[in-house]
């Protein structure tokens, strides 16, 4: 993932409703979610979402497709894959899967 893709991707994330829907739709799976739905569990309105819905789609982390009348979201989990890997990417000495153990053992600790 280039620098620029991940900067990108973050900013897209880093805003409390953008998260939330990033993380239904991670919870959804690759079926997603229909976009009232979204809005309903998030308690935003439908033309809220669509606004921070475009931010996810343009950073590339969500997708959307048709199925009748409804459009379903759903989260780009190679994308997402893709991100932890930048971040990981140079963790210790180059061993990125000691860095991946240790954020689920601090995790689950906490």
């Amino acid at each position: 993932m280039k620098r620029q893709t991940a900067i990108n991707a973050f900013a897209a994330l880093a805003h409390d409703v953008r998260l939330g829907i990033f993380q239904r739709l991670v919870e959804a799976g690759p079926a997603g979610m229909a976009a009232g739905r979204i809005a309903d569990k998030l308690a935003i309105s439908p033309s809220s979402l669509t606004f921070h819905i475009a931010h996810l789609e343009r950073a590339g982390l969500v997708h959307s497709r048709r199925e009748g009348r409804s459009i379903i979201y759903s989260a780009d989990f190679g994308a997402m894959g893709s991100l932890v890997d930048f971040l990981t990417d140079k963790c210790c000495g180059g061993q990125p899967e000691v860095c991946r153990d240790l954020g689920r053992k601090q995790h689950k600790a906490s």
